[in-house]
């Protein structure tokens, strides 16, 4: 789980900042003072605190501190050049917050996605790499697939539960005639969208809307805006029984109502799904990210609301495996059959 957590992590100033304590448990001794000798001190600390991925964690540390996204990306000449004692004590102010099990996106502050730089804050869900595998897909279909019928020029796209804004914000760079409604029922899922758009300079492209999925009267709100060509939504699927399984870096830090689907993982995509049609343009598709035992549960579904005329047309495994269990992530998309051009 924690590989997905670190990966493409960004510089800038970390959230948490540094500021000097008398408390030093896990300084370095005196003598280990270069870059490469305190990711190595840090890794062992980690380690022996069970902490997941303990190299990547004190790499991304240092690096950060240095002023680079990765350890591997700074100069030669840092990883041996003594480190400054506000240098140390910064390490030490940020890996303490990773001994209590904070992911690394939340300690930094941002985070790469699509190589776009996104700034992180708890407890909006950070975004994994399986996700953008979901954005290529969605890609891949609006420039070279048919499905997607007259999209190709100027999509309209929604994305439920926008979270930081990764997947409208990643849509909108590769689509430079694309525009995107974000929606979200957290606040401070919105208020991050919206920072991300503004540092991206693509607020002008997206609209992003305070927004409950599972409240019918909501959706009217929406409709103001003219069909769209897509839904993409990456919604909470974990099976509630699977919720106590999670790592303690997701537990303690992330909002549960971003990952909890409910007893079978299936509340709000069945929302998703039952109210998309009344905003798709005939033939648009829905793209989701879903856990792998759901197609056979919504195909079932959709079986049992033919007034939808919706079928899923495709599922595909991610490369990577779940952001939240063993099983490898689904990503699923239906499409409005109502032109005939369904699958």
């Amino acid at each position: 789980m924690l590989r997905a957590l670190l990966s493409g992590l960004g510089w800038r100033k970390g959230i948490w900042g540094c500021a000097f304590s008398s408390w030093q448990p896990h300084q370095p001794p005196v003598g280990l003072l270069s870059a490469t000798e305190v990711v190595s001190h840090w890794t062992a600390v980690f380690e022996e605190k069970g902490i997941p991925e303990a190299r990547e964690s004190s790499e991304y540390i240092v690096a950060h501190v240095l002023g680079a996204k990765t350890f591997q990306s700074l100069r030669p000449g840092l990883w041996t050049q003594p480190l400054t004692p506000w240098q140390l004590q910064c390490i030490q102010e940020l890996g303490s917050y990773r001994l209590q099990r904070m992911p690394v996106q939340y300690i930094l502050g941002e985070w790469d996605f699509q190589g776009l730089n996104l700034k992180m804050a708890p407890p909006v869900f950070i975004p994994r790499p399986e996700t953008e595998e979901l954005v290529e897909w969605v890609l891949e279909e609006v420039t070279q697939g048919p499905r997607v019928v007259g999209a190709e020029s100027s999509p309209l796209i929604l994305e439920v539960g926008c979270g930081s804004g990764a997947i409208s914000l990643s849509l909108l760079s590769r689509l430079p005639q694309s525009r995107v409604i974000a929606v979200d029922k957290g606040e401070a899922a919105i208020c991050l969208t919206h920072e991300n758009a503004q540092r991206l300079q693509l607020q002008d492209r997206i609209q992003i809307v305070p927004f409950d999925v599972t409240s019918v009267e909501s959706w009217a709100h929406l409709l103001s805006w003219g069909p769209v060509d897509l839904v993409v939504s990456n919604p909470p699927y974990v099976f509630h029984r699977d919720m106590e399984k999670l790592a303690p870096e997701i537990l303690r830090y992330e909002d549960p109502v971003a990952l909890d689907g409910g007893e079978e993982g299936m509340d709000i995509i069945t929302h998703i799904l039952a109210l998309a049609p009344q905003l798709l343009k005939d033939s648009g598709s829905i793209f989701l990210e879903v856990d792998p035992r759901h197609p056979e549960l919504v195909g079932s579904w959709l079986q049992s609301q033919p007034d939808l005329s919706l079928n899923l047309v495709a599922m595909r495994r991610d490369f990577c495996g779940s952001k939240d269990t063993e099983a490898p992530v689904g990503q699923m998309c239906a499409q409005d059959g109502t032109s005939g051009h369904g699958h």
